[in-house]
């Protein structure tokens, strides 16, 4: 696609003013209003509305393409071209007026994600890439960073809501983490912790039983940015699979090797 670099832009445009309507109801909203999908899975009106503004706006972006988003408010036909759309991706946090909470909008092409716009809406930062790009937050270029050894990187670990199957693999994972690594971290939000990633903020991050509208964006930004993404195993079908890693592609043996150790505690 030609025009690659022009549609970013414009989807950076899509969630910006999608971001600032999550903002202004962020002001009054009511912990009354959340619904729970499953336990500890929130979702709100909010998600909702947000979804249907992105669907109603990417549409008009001349490309033929079908929708996977989170909330289900459009459908994937087998276009060739899909968007695929977090309308908040990181609902806990934003219930709870806890930092980060962003919208994730990725463009698939076949099986390959050929755009990522994520923005985080409470720092204002818009991570965005397109396919053999580059990577950028607010205009600027951004890289992962060159940290070498286990005992200096920051790694995120999140924990699923699923914590009858997560439980065990969590527990050991961070046993198994913490004291070696520099730091572990929780972010609540897989969008961002990706783009952190890609911008030498984190040195690696991991979660299961993630979804597509979770990652998808942030995948290539991280990719664009030299960073490797691969699921546990370290294989390349992350984009379909429910466990992911990414990282400054220099650790990434290392973090996997831990997360050998420990994949059978996984139901």
């Amino acid at each position: 696609m030609d025009n690659l670099r022009n549609i970013t832009t414009e989807v950076t445009i899509i969630a910006r003013q999608t971001g600032e309507y999550l903002r202004n109801e962020r002001r009054n909203f009511q912990l009354s209003k959340v619904e729970e999908k499953h336990n500890h899975d929130y979702v709100s009106y909010v998600d909702k509305h947000s979804e249907m503004i992105l669907v109603e706006s990417l549409k008009k972006i001349p490309i033929k393409a079908g929708f996977i988003t989170e909330e289900n408010t459009a459908k994937y036909n087998n276009e060739d071209y899909c968007w695929i759309i977090d309308p908040l991706d990181g609902t806990t946090n934003f219930i709870h007026n806890y930092l980060p909470f962003a919208i994730s909008i990725g463009l698939k092409q076949g099986d390959q994600i050929i755009l990522g716009v994520v923005y985080e809406i409470t720092k204002d930062e818009c991570f965005y890439a397109w396919k053999d790009g580059g990577a950028y937050l607010n205009g600027n270029p951004i890289t992962v960073n060159n940290t070498n050894t286990f005992d200096k990187a920051l790694l995120c670990v999140e924990l699923p809501y699923d914590h009858k199957k997560y439980k065990d693999f969590g527990i050991n994972i961070i046993n198994q983490l913490y004291g070696y690594v520099g730091g572990i971290r929780m972010n609540g939000s897989a969008a961002t912790a990706l783009c952190y990633v890609a911008a030498g903020r984190l040195d690696g991050w991991m979660e299961k039983f993630i979804g597509q509208w979770d990652i998808a964006a942030g995948t290539l930004i991280v990719s664009e940015a030299g960073g490797k993404i691969t699921d546990f195993k370290g294989n390349d079908k992350y984009i379909y699979g429910d466990n992911i890693v990414a990282t400054n592609n220099i650790i990434h043996k290392e973090l996997l090797y831990v997360i050998s150790e420990n994949i059978d505690k996984i139901i």
